[in-house]
């Protein structure tokens, strides 16, 4: 007995008196947290399966090391880049990534972002945006230590599932709209006793398909069910069609003026409105960029009157092919342009300009026009070396009304009635 006693007192005092490794190689996973920037969606944080409950000061940004590759399944090389993301915090946390209050078996990686740091894109554009494949790896570096030894060795390959934020506060649907087979998303408000408008959005030339996420994600549209937007509406319905093409792909198949998707988005926008009968139907907006501009001033041509108010941003619709007549016609619906001087895409010397100019001398006629000099980072985050804010494509003027940068526009649209 007094020799199994002293064995037993023996292992107590080495393992108190040493640390021994613990390795998890063999299942811990990752799961990605995209979030939409003003360029884009970005993979922001990751949170690691550390599979054992380590103390909350135990890791650091040097704790592991980042890689990512990028594919593109649309090339024969699929291959875009690969290379290591800087990781800028990190912290101990639970399944959802909260932070832990004492021990957590997770760890969430925050990760650094800019509009020119492509590492941590998960879409890419080929004339039109698509998510892609991105293979991230997580390689320890230095040893986590725990109550029980230290927790070495981790290599973390395992891709386990995508939080896509704001996004997932739309419903995604599809149907067939005279004939023609669209998705759309859409967000609906908290129930309330009164009628809420709605808010159409038409996106631009890469975002068109079947997966409703890509116009919500690739130029921020999902801005326009956050509380800042809402707040204007006392709540609002917003609902994102997205065309199987582009919107610009009129019956001759260029823009011409027209688009094979005026009937089938009219009447996915009647059905949508029908089926919610808490829909104010005289405070229905609708706006659009670029290829979505040219729709959503084809859209209160062709149907004067149904539309409280218009909002086009860098819209399309050259105005050499605009009537007078057609005029008389847009003149019926308030409408308020944006658009930059030096966009380099539809240059608003032959689109935006001339069209507000004939508008507005349509007698009684509500136009308004906002003419950036160009698209600048207003969050003093993303500047250039010499500290001036960082400039983007002159074409991307959406930006300014994602960010509620336009004086006036959202107070003024939330006014008008049909």
């Amino acid at each position: 007995m007094l020799k199994k006693i002293i064995i037993f007192c023996s292992m107590i005092v080495l393992t108190i008196g040493f640390s021994f490794p613990v390795s998890a190689k063999e299942s811990n996973g990752y799961y990605t947290i995209t979030e939409i920037q003003d360029w884009g969606p970005a993979i922001t944080q990751v949170i690691v399966e550390l599979r054992k409950p380590v103390p909350t000061d135990s890791i650091d940004e040097e704790t592991f090391s980042v890689h990512v590759t990028r594919s593109d399944n649309r090339l024969a090389e699929s291959l875009l880049e690969e290379g290591n993301r800087d990781v800028t915090n990190a912290y101990v946390a639970d399944k959802n990534g909260n932070p832990a209050k004492e021990m957590g078996k997770y760890a969430v990686l925050e990760l650094a972002i800019g509009p020119d740091q492509t590492l941590g894109a998960p879409m890419n554009y080929m004339g039109l945006n698509e998510w892609i494949e991105t293979d991230y790896t997580f390689t320890q570096q230095q040893a986590i230590e725990t109550p029980y030894g230290e927790l070495t060795d981790l290599e973390i390959t395992t891709f386990k599932g995508d939080t896509k934020k704001a996004v997932e506060d739309f419903d995604m649907n599809s149907g067939t709209f005279a004939g023609v087979d669209m998705s759309y998303a859409s967000y609906t408000p908290e129930k309330d006793k009164q009628d809420n408008p709605l808010v159409i959005w038409l996106h631009g030339g890469g975002e068109g398909g079947t997966d409703p996420t890509i116009p919500l994600s690739a130029n921020k549209a999902v801005s326009f069910a956050s509380d800042s937007v809402q707040d204007y509406y006392d709540g609002a319905y917003v609902l994102v069609p997205q065309a199987p093409t582009r919107w610009m792909h009129g019956e001759s198949g260029g823009a011409d003026g027209t688009s094979i998707y005026t009937e089938p988005l009219m009447e996915l926008i009647e059905e949508f409105v029908a089926e919610h009968d808490d829909i104010d139907t005289d405070r229905i907006y609708i706006g659009g960029a670029s290829n979505g501009g040219y729709m959503t001033l084809v859209m209160t041509r062709d149907y004067p009157e149904y539309f409280a108010a218009a909002f086009p941003v860098c819209e399309g619709l050259n105005d050499s092919i605009i009537s007078d007549q057609d005029i008389t016609d847009l003149a019926k619906t308030p409408t308020w342009f944006i658009t930059a001087e030096n966009d380099p895409t539809l240059d608003p010397t032959e689109n935006t300009i001339p069209t507000y100019e004939r508008m507005s001398e349509v007698e009684g006629a509500d136009v308004h026009m906002t003419l950036f000099d160009g698209v600048f980072d207003t969050s003093g985050i993303y500047t250039n070396e010499d500290g001036t804010p960082y400039e983007y494509n002159g074409h991307w003027s959406w930006i300014y009304v994602y960010n509620d940068e336009v004086p006036g526009l959202f107070e003024w649209m939330a006014d008008q009635e049909a």
